[in-house]
């Protein structure tokens, strides 16, 4: 009597599979991997680093779902710290390299990561003047070492309509100050990164009034929170808004200012200025004020084709090891996915869309620096 098993098929090894698929490539893969890397040296430094990530417990992912709220913040702001440090003791070139490489292995940290150093920091770097820049690098803005950056632009009411933002940073010349305040609920900045717990301090975008006058929103720098006790500074009301659906490493908050002071040095003048006599000189364009949103957009266009990478290699090797349904013969191995022609029908136009990406994406940081 023939065994129930006789006519089944074979199962395959998986590590097999892969290595069929990687065994006769029509490309030297090493030399096209060096030139879209940018060069052997820099796929080299991606591989060290690569290493130190998959060795360092701080960077695991696998236990995300596990971890409280508390627990996930603690662990982000331990990975601030750690990535702050290599920053300023490891060459700026080696620094870049890590963070694009963070950014595909643990985007939400990276998120929570780029709300100071791209958009807080960045709004310093595109709005400040060179004297400015200075006094806040001082302060511990590049190191993080005093200062903590959110980015305070979306309101409750508005979010892309900047020009519409209800802030009001009102010049008092009698004291040499800004008054920022928070008219309406509308006002109250809302969804800010590192807000609920983390900033210190705030770029805050608010209408700009002299002498009963308007000139459009530009950025100040406003304190959240005392730098040694962590508590909030008079005039700032800050509320949590909890956990998410994802990328629970940035905390969340709202933020309302009532007749908060700030030195007018606090407001950035790179662009608009505003002098001790109340006079306002302003800038030919006055679109120059949303400057530090240019270097987040650009961001985006890599940060698209590194994750469509990502998830690319993901369906690709997936394809390559499984398997469904043979041809009937006896003991034969069923058929990989990605031999069928519709499921590469699938995959290789996406796959020639993210090589576009990858090289729109080297275009724009070009013409950005």
């Amino acid at each position: 009597m023939t065994s129930p098993s006789t006519n089944l098929p074979q199962v395959a090894d998986p590590k097999a599979s892969i290595a069929e698929e990687r065994k006769a490539p029509s490309f030297p893969i090493r030399e096209l991997t060096y030139w879209l890397d940018g060069g052997k040296d820099v796929t080299e430094l991606k591989e060290r680093i690569m290493l130190e990530l998959e060795r360092d417990p701080l960077w695991r992912v696998s236990d995300h779902p596990n971890l409280t709220l508390a627990e996930t913040r603690e662990r982000a702001m331990k990975k601030i710290r750690r990535l702050a440090d290599q920053a300023t003791s490891r060459p700026l070139e080696e620094t870049m390299v890590r963070m694009g490489i963070i950014s595909v292995v643990d985007p939400g940290f990276w998120t929570r990561f780029g709300v100071h150093f791209g958009l807080f920091f960045g709004a310093l770097q595109g709005q400040a003047t060179p004297a400015q820049l200075a006094y806040w690098m001082e302060r511990g803005a590049f190191t993080m070492q005093g200062v903590t950056g959110c980015f305070g632009m979306t309101e409750l009411g508005h979010g892309s309509n900047v020009a519409g933002l209800e802030t009001m940073a009102t010049y008092d010349q009698n004291t040499d100050e800004f008054v920022v305040h928070s008219p309406t609920l509308t006002a109250t900045k809302w969804w800010i990164g590192g807000a609920a717990h983390t900033a210190t301090h705030c770029a805050v975008y608010a209408q700009l009034i002299v002498g009963g006058k308007r000139y459009g929103t530009k950025t100040f720098v406003v304190q959240l929170r005392d730098t040694k006790t962590f508590e909030l500074m008079p005039g700032v009301n800050i509320g949590d808004l909890g956990k998410k659906m994802g990328r629970d490493q940035i905390d969340n908050g709202w933020i309302r200012f009532t007749h908060v002071r700030i030195p007018r040095s606090h407001m950035l003048m790179k662009h608009t200025k505003v002098l001790r006599s109340g006079e306002v000189i302003e800038p030919p364009l006055a679109q120059l004020a949303y400057g530090a949103l240019i270097q987040g957009r650009v961001s985006m266009v890599s940060d698209s084709a590194n994750v469509a990478k990502r998830a690319l290699t993901i369906a690709t090797r997936y394809a390559g090891v499984r398997r469904q349904f043979s041809d009937g013969t006896a003991n034969a191995l069923e058929t990989k996915l990605l031999d069928y022609p519709i499921h590469q029908h699938r995959l290789l136009p996406l796959m020639a869309q993210t090589f576009a990406m990858v090289f729109a994406a080297r275009e724009m940081t070009v013409n950005y620096q």
